[in-house]
Protein backbone atom coordinates (compact mmCIF):
# COMPACT_ATOMS: atom_id res chain seq x y z
CA UNK A 1 0.00 0.00 0.00
CA UNK A 2 1.71 3.59 -0.96
CA UNK A 3 2.19 6.09 1.70
CA UNK A 4 3.24 9.69 1.41
CA UNK A 5 6.65 8.79 1.70
CA UNK A 6 6.44 7.11 -1.71
CA UNK A 7 6.35 10.26 -3.73
CA UNK A 8 8.48 13.16 -4.88
CA UNK A 9 8.31 16.47 -6.22
CA UNK A 10 10.37 19.29 -7.66
CA UNK A 11 11.35 22.16 -4.73
CA UNK A 12 11.31 26.00 -6.35
CA UNK A 13 15.05 25.67 -6.33
CA UNK A 14 14.36 22.54 -9.29
CA UNK A 15 15.54 19.78 -7.38
CA UNK A 16 13.50 16.19 -6.92
CA UNK A 17 13.31 15.77 -3.22
CA UNK A 18 11.93 12.98 -1.79
CA UNK A 19 9.25 13.10 0.77
CA UNK A 20 10.80 9.86 2.00
CA UNK A 21 13.12 12.52 3.89
CA UNK A 22 10.36 13.24 6.07
CA UNK A 23 9.82 9.47 7.19
CA UNK A 24 8.36 8.58 10.19
CA UNK A 25 7.66 12.73 10.57
CA UNK A 26 3.79 14.31 10.53
CA UNK A 27 2.82 16.11 7.23
CA UNK A 28 0.82 18.95 6.79
CA UNK A 29 -0.24 19.33 2.86
CA UNK A 30 -1.38 22.13 1.05
CA UNK A 31 -2.05 23.17 -1.82
CA UNK A 32 -1.36 27.12 -2.11
CA UNK A 33 -1.36 30.53 -4.10
CA UNK A 34 0.20 34.05 -3.97
CA UNK A 35 -3.04 35.67 -5.35
CA UNK A 36 -5.97 34.15 -3.33
CA UNK A 37 -8.83 35.73 -0.14
CA UNK A 38 -6.96 32.33 1.88
CA UNK A 39 -3.54 33.74 1.27
CA UNK A 40 -3.08 35.12 4.50
CA UNK A 41 -3.28 31.17 5.84
CA UNK A 42 0.64 31.29 4.98
CA UNK A 43 1.03 33.20 8.36
CA UNK A 44 -0.82 30.67 10.30
CA UNK A 45 0.85 27.60 8.00
CA UNK A 46 4.04 29.38 8.99
CA UNK A 47 3.46 29.47 12.78
CA UNK A 48 2.22 25.58 12.72
CA UNK A 49 5.57 24.57 11.63
CA UNK A 50 6.98 26.79 13.82
CA UNK A 51 5.14 25.34 17.16
CA UNK A 52 4.94 21.62 15.93
CA UNK A 53 8.44 21.54 13.72
CA UNK A 54 10.49 20.96 16.71
CA UNK A 55 7.92 17.96 17.47
CA UNK A 56 8.48 16.38 14.05
CA UNK A 57 5.73 18.20 11.96
CA UNK A 58 6.24 19.39 7.76
CA UNK A 59 4.16 21.71 6.45
CA UNK A 60 4.79 21.43 2.75
CA UNK A 61 3.46 24.08 0.45
CA UNK A 62 2.14 22.72 -3.37
CA UNK A 63 1.41 26.34 -5.14
CA UNK A 64 -1.22 25.72 -7.85
CA UNK A 65 -2.91 28.10 -10.54
CA UNK A 66 -5.52 25.96 -11.36
CA UNK A 67 -8.21 27.90 -9.30
CA UNK A 68 -8.74 31.90 -11.20
CA UNK A 69 -5.02 31.95 -12.25
CA UNK A 70 -4.00 32.80 -8.23
CA UNK A 71 -0.51 32.09 -8.75
CA UNK A 72 0.99 33.58 -12.15
CA UNK A 73 4.61 33.46 -10.78
CA UNK A 74 7.12 31.60 -11.53
CA UNK A 75 9.21 29.76 -8.89
CA UNK A 76 11.58 32.67 -8.18
CA UNK A 77 8.03 35.22 -7.50
CA UNK A 78 6.64 32.57 -5.71
CA UNK A 79 9.88 32.31 -3.08
CA UNK A 80 9.97 36.43 -2.98
CA UNK A 81 6.49 36.30 -1.84
CA UNK A 82 6.44 33.80 0.36
CA UNK A 83 9.51 34.80 1.96
CA UNK A 84 8.70 38.58 1.75
CA UNK A 85 5.17 38.81 3.15
CA UNK A 86 4.58 36.00 5.12
CA UNK A 87 8.30 34.93 6.15
CA UNK A 88 8.06 31.07 5.16
CA UNK A 89 10.00 29.20 6.08
CA UNK A 90 8.49 25.85 5.65
CA UNK A 91 9.25 23.56 2.20
CA UNK A 92 7.59 25.18 -1.03
CA UNK A 93 7.39 23.49 -4.59
CA UNK A 94 7.79 24.15 -7.72
CA UNK A 95 3.64 24.62 -8.91
CA UNK A 96 1.61 21.46 -9.68
CA UNK A 97 -1.73 20.82 -10.67
CA UNK A 98 -4.20 18.95 -8.29
CA UNK A 99 -6.77 18.12 -10.67
CA UNK A 100 -7.67 16.61 -13.81
CA UNK A 101 -5.16 14.48 -16.22
CA UNK A 102 -1.81 16.03 -15.33
CA UNK A 103 -2.42 16.40 -11.40
CA UNK A 104 0.60 15.32 -9.62
CA UNK A 105 1.12 11.76 -8.43
CA UNK A 106 0.62 12.74 -4.79
CA UNK A 107 -2.59 15.09 -5.32
CA UNK A 108 -3.59 12.33 -7.27
CA UNK A 109 -3.00 9.82 -4.85
CA UNK A 110 -4.22 12.15 -1.49
CA UNK A 111 -6.94 12.63 -3.01
CA UNK A 112 -8.25 8.66 -3.48
CA UNK A 113 -7.41 8.56 0.40
CA UNK A 114 -9.61 10.89 1.99
CA UNK A 115 -12.31 12.35 -0.83
CA UNK A 116 -14.18 15.91 -0.36
CA UNK A 117 -17.66 16.30 0.72
CA UNK A 118 -20.45 14.47 -1.29
CA UNK A 119 -17.78 11.80 -2.06
CA UNK A 120 -16.43 14.46 -4.88
CA UNK A 121 -12.51 13.53 -4.80
CA UNK A 122 -11.44 17.17 -6.69
CA UNK A 123 -9.54 19.66 -5.17
CA UNK A 124 -12.19 22.26 -4.80
CA UNK A 125 -9.57 25.40 -4.25
CA UNK A 126 -6.33 26.78 -2.69
CA UNK A 127 -5.19 26.29 0.34
CA UNK A 128 -6.91 22.55 0.67
CA UNK A 129 -5.11 20.63 3.46
CA UNK A 130 -3.87 16.83 3.82
CA UNK A 131 -3.03 15.71 7.49
CA UNK A 132 -0.64 12.53 6.93
CA UNK A 133 1.05 10.61 9.83
CA UNK A 134 3.75 9.31 11.20
CA UNK A 135 3.00 6.10 8.90
CA UNK A 136 2.36 8.12 5.59
CA UNK A 137 -1.20 7.36 5.89
CA UNK A 138 -3.54 10.72 5.35
CA UNK A 139 -5.54 10.82 8.86
CA UNK A 140 -7.58 14.28 7.76
CA UNK A 141 -8.88 16.19 4.84
CA UNK A 142 -9.48 19.77 5.36
CA UNK A 143 -11.22 22.77 3.52
CA UNK A 144 -9.39 25.66 2.34
CA UNK A 145 -12.12 27.81 4.68
CA UNK A 146 -10.51 25.71 7.64
CA UNK A 147 -7.79 28.16 9.43
CA UNK A 148 -4.45 26.35 10.26
CA UNK A 149 -4.52 27.30 13.45
CA UNK A 150 -7.94 25.23 13.80
CA UNK A 151 -5.62 22.35 13.19
CA UNK A 152 -3.86 22.35 15.86
CA UNK A 153 -5.13 19.35 18.26
CA UNK A 154 -5.18 17.35 15.10
CA UNK A 155 -1.75 17.62 14.74
CA UNK A 156 -1.22 17.91 18.66
CA UNK A 157 -2.94 14.16 18.22
CA UNK A 158 -1.04 13.01 15.38
CA UNK A 159 2.64 14.18 17.17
Amino acid sequence: MPTAFDFSAVDLDGKVQPLSQWRGKVLLIVNTASKCGFTPQYQGLEALWRKYGPQELVVLGFPCDQFGHQEPGDAEEIRNFCTLTYDVTFPMFAKVEVNGPNAHPLWAWLKTQKGGLLGINAIKWNFTKFLVGRDGQVISRHAPTEAPESLASRIEAAL
